[in-house]
């Protein structure tokens, strides 16, 4: 994980950079603290999920940008989770592609895992289908069970959560599509 936290902070690194922005600029933009910004830049901290989401739609990058830079269907196999305080790991499947629009995810929520995403840009819509397990994911405040094959697709750019409160993990594919033109 040491040399996936170190890539990462590279990468927030170079975005700030060729965005021409310091890390107090970074922050006003995510809402993410510069003292946390920092420690993920030299690597000593691992950002949640959230975190870092914040700081994608801050940036105007794709989540994947942070978790799968030069992702390819050979190397996707050996790309490491992102695992998080909340218990949620994530698995970069698709990275973002110009052309479609959009990327995609598998997510693994195992028991017990509460993991709140702050919105997201406006216009960024996400697709959840449930492939095991199952879990729960509110929207607006509402709570929605999803059970092996259910699908919801939803506006992210409000906050929204997701849960798993049975047994067993569940694991999700979470497709994210972006507006033309972010």
């Amino acid at each position: 994980m040491e040399a996936d936290l170190a890539a990462l902070g590279q990468r927030l690194k170079a975005r700030r950079q060729a965005c021409r922005m310091s890390l107090d600029g970074v922050s006003r933009e995510t809402g993410v603290s510069k003292a946390m910004l920092g420690q993920i830049e030299r690597g000593e901290s691992v950002p949640t999920v959230a975190t870092l989401w914040k700081i994608a739609s801050g940036l105007r990058v794709p989540m994947s940008y942070f978790l799968a830079p030069g992702l390819t269907p050979a190397s996707r196999s050996s790309t490491p989770w992102h695992h998080d305080a909340s218990g949620m790991t994530v698995l970069p499947l698709f990275a973002f592609d110009p052309g479609l629009g959009f990327e995609m995810f598998v997510i693994d929520l195992p028991q017990g895992t509460f993991s709140e995403s702050p919105a997201h840009a406006a216009g960024i819509v996400e697709h959840v289908v449930v492939i095991e397990g199952a879990m729960e994911l509110a929207i607006e405040g509402q709570w929605h069970r999803l059970e092996t094959g259910d699908a919801m697709r939803f506006a992210a750019d409000r906050p929204h959560a997701y849960r798993n409160l049975d047994a067993a993990r569940a694991r999700i594919h979470d497709l994210i599509h972006y507006p033309a033109g972010m």
